[in-house]
């Protein structure tokens, strides 16, 4: 037997969707108002997935405190209320769309979560624009 657990998370960032190799012009072509120079913020809501089989003797596929706290160590305290281009190293050099914030997420969370189990990200950047990420 599977199951799969669900924990949701919230936090808010700013960023700008652009590559330094180009001008200011083909920036605001691909990437629209996302390229903004001076940032734009979103109200991002995570849901983490992890699924495996229940312990036998707690039930448990993972504690949801523990959960919880790799969350809040790994993602909430270091992007909640930051500049994600400026603040996060590892968006340093990476462009913080939904898409690699999500990777950047899942594979921060990867190294906490016993392997035997499946992790599933799924970032909302707007209610209507989400992404998942499997480590596919």
């Amino acid at each position: 037997m599977r199951v799969t657990v669900h924990r949701k998370a919230h936090f808010n960032a700013a960023h700008r969707l652009f590559r330094k190799d180009w001008d200011d012009e083909r920036n605001l072509e691909v990437f629209g108002k996302c390229s903004n120079p001076n940032y734009h913020g979103h109200n991002y809501e995570l849901i983490v997935s992890v699924t495996g089989e229940p312990d036998p003797e707690t039930g448990f596929v993972m504690d949801l405190k523990i959960l919880k706290d790799l969350i809040n160590s790994e993602v909430e305290e270091p992007f909640d209320h930051k500049n994600l281009n400026i603040e996060v190293p590892e968006f340093k050099e990476l462009n913080p769309t939904a898409e690699n914030i999500a990777v950047v997420i899942w594979n921060k969370l990867r190294k906490k979560i016993n392997k035997s189990h499946e992790l599933e990200v799924t970032l909302y950047e707007t209610p209507r624009n989400f992404v998942t990420y499997k480590g596919d």
